[in-house]
């Protein structure tokens, strides 16, 4: 008798329970230090963005609004014709009627007004100055141009106050300003970060030489390099440092607070938000309501409109621009006291546990 082979035959599922268990994937490791990468990338994103948004805001579509301009004449048609002008400019501009020719020159000097325009039998005149803004008076050049197309009159401009002859745009002290608020904020970090080795005073001495240092190079390239500036050089030097040590100090205040943002903090502040608001391109009449509301208290608009005054107009006074100036300085001047009252106590705080830890250990000895 045969014998039964009783040996079950081999099934797929027997193989796959007799094999050993497959172990998961291990998940490769994440470099170090993407998170800190990603935290430092925020810088110049923000950079990107308040820099399209301030510099496109203010300066993308510049669109006259209360311009002040007047028209010369004392008759009962040039008021009819000053009111209709207004009318149809759509809150544009704003205008006023003058007696003679001598008292629109007056008010174009006086920056009271940015053009005025006499027309005559023969001819248009607009009264303007490249001086106080030449894109004002180019706008308001086009405006006034078309009147007199229409009223069939040839026409032309008198620039009362002309930009200087090294200076043809009129907006050389506007890259002035430029250079200074750079030159002011980029020093700020390096001398924040050193500022912890020395004492209060040595502190503001540090602010205020580096502040002279810039002044000093803003006035040398602008004056006798390159003639933007031909007089006033001790006055315009004082306006300048005034205007560097205030943003010096405010770096200096700020760094041991917002460390690796300080830069950032204060080219917002001293780029985007100065330079769009100073008036050096387009005046506040021409820029969205926030720049000119700006326009009114910032730092670097008053800069420019005192320097603006000293080159041109000498005849008018730079009093509220030097006050904008100087309060400026109080709040740099208070951080700098604010974080070195912070430092102190901390550093106290620090020798008081390490005095109590000492006293400690020798108790439990």
């Amino acid at each position: 008798m045969t014998a039964t082979d009783t040996t079950a035959p081999s099934t797929p599922a027997a193989k796959h329970s007799n094999s050993a268990p497959q172990k998961p994937a291990t998940p490769k490791p994440v470099p170090k230090g993407w998170a800190k990468l990603a935290r430092t990338m925020l810088i110049p994103f923000f950079l990107c963005a308040i820099m399209g948004l301030f510099y496109l805001g203010a300066f993308h579509q510049p669109t006259p609004h209360n311009v002040q301009v007047a028209v010369v004449g004392d008759s009962a048609a040039t008021k009819v014709f000053a009111q209709t002008l207004q009318d149809e400019s759509d809150g544009a501009l704003t205008v006023r009627t003058v007696d003679n020719g001598e008292s629109a020159r007056q008010l174009v000097e006086d920056r009271e007004i940015v053009a005025a325009y006499e027309s005559t039998k023969d001819s248009a005149t607009l009264y303007a100055s490249s001086a106080a803004s030449e894109t004002s008076a180019n706008i308001a050049q086009k405006v006034f141009m078309n009147v007199a197309y229409k009223q069939g009159q040839p026409f032309h401009v008198e620039d009362v106050v002309p930009a200087g002859e090294h200076d043809s745009t009129g907006q050389g002290l506007f890259f002035l300003l430029v250079a200074l608020s750079i030159g002011g904020y980029a020093s700020a970090v390096p001398l924040a970060g050193f500022m912890g080795k020395v004492k209060l005073p040595i502190r503001f001495a540090m602010a205020a030489i580096a502040a002279a240092v810039i002044a000093s190079i803003a006035v040398i390239v602008s004056g006798p390099i390159y003639q933007i500036i031909q007089n006033h050089y001790a006055s315009i030097w004082l306006i300048s440092w005034t205007y560097a040590v205030s943003i010096i100090m405010l770096g200096m205040g700020l760094h041991p607070m917002l460390r690796h943002w300080t830069t950032p903090v204060l080219t917002m502040c001293f780029v985007a938000l100065n330079f769009t608001s100073s008036g050096g391109i387009f005046q506040p009449a021409m820029q969205p309501g926030f720049f000119g509301a700006l326009n009114t208290f910032w730092n670097g608009a008053g800069w420019l409109h005192a320097v603006q005054t000293l080159v041109y107009f000498p005849d008018q006074g730079i009093g509220m621009d030097i006050l904008r100036l100087i309060v400026w300085l109080v709040p740099g001047a208070a951080l700098i006291f604010a974080t070195h009252a912070w430092s102190v106590h901390k550093t106290r705080l620090a020798n008081e546990n390490a005095a109590i830890q000492e006293v400690e250990e020798a108790v439990a000895a």
